[in-house]
């Protein structure tokens, strides 16, 4: 596989989030699902995918981001199990297939669109093998008793496991996810509005979300004003031509 495995800095922070964009997730880990199945996570990054990282016994944001999941998948013009999966990891190697599966029952009947169960899976692991996903994402938390301390947001996956965008948050816009997810299918997915928006827009690292490029539409704008006039001159000229000719 091109590119590289993202590796663990050697001063890593006790809490929060190091993007390790352009690294790939290790692809021999193997967490189990809802049914308690062993499954590498390699086999199911087989599109654009959105990874979150939770822990299913969590009595608050946890809750929050998973909602916000379910809320703009919802509203996302895209289809899962063709443009995108999701995936939800439990960092915390207490958790249980049990748990995953009443999770994965409690944000799929919350949703108004009748979402694929295949689409969206739920994973438990060992400590050793969350950890090695984790540090390879850049994600960072803290257990303080029986909770953790942890930050929130999605991370958005290529098709061949690929690290491409972090979405910070427990609220998401469905076209900041659109646009994660056509970025993450190298262009593969969308209309032709979808790649102009990806012209008009660009991904602002500050603001953690897509922003309107105001460059580019000025010199998109500046162009076709710039050809309309040579198209007026044109014509202007061979009216003026026609009218000495007759």
């Amino acid at each position: 596989m091109p590119g590289t495995y993202a590796e663990i800095p050697a001063n890593p922070p006790e809490i929060g989030i190091e993007e390790e964009l352009g690294n790939f997730i290790p692809s021999n880990l193997f967490f189990l699902n809802e049914s308690g199945d062993s499954v590498a996570i390699k086999a199911l990054v087989t599109r654009p995918t959105i990874l979150s990282l939770v822990y299913y016994k969590c009595p608050g944001i946890c809750k929050a981001l998973l909602s916000g999941v379910a809320e703009v998948l919802d509203e996302v013009d895209a289809k899962p199990g063709e443009d995108y999966d999701v995936i939800t990891v439990s960092f915390d190697e207490t958790d249980t297939p049990e748990d995953s599966r009443k999770t994965k029952q409690t944000y799929l009947h919350a949703m108004a669109r009748q979402f694929p169960k295949a689409s969206w899976t739920f994973l438990t692991g060992d400590s050793t093998t969350i950890r090695t996903l984790t540090d390879a994402v850049g994600y960072y938390f803290k257990r303080e008793e029986e909770d953790f301390v942890h930050s929130t947001a999605l991370i958005i996956l290529s098709p061949e496991s690929k690290i491409v965008r972090y979405l910070y948050g427990t609220t998401y816009l469905a076209f900041d996810l659109k646009m994660a997810l056509v970025e993450a299918s190298e262009g593969r997915i969308g209309s032709t509005i979808t790649k102009v928006l990806r012209f008009c827009y660009s991904y602002d690292p500050e603001g953690k979300r897509y922003a309107i490029n105001v460059t580019r539409i000025a010199g998109m704008g500046l162009l076709v004003v710039v050809l309309a006039f040579i198209l007026y001159l044109t014509a202007a000229g061979r009216r003026r031509k026609r009218k000495a000719n007759a």
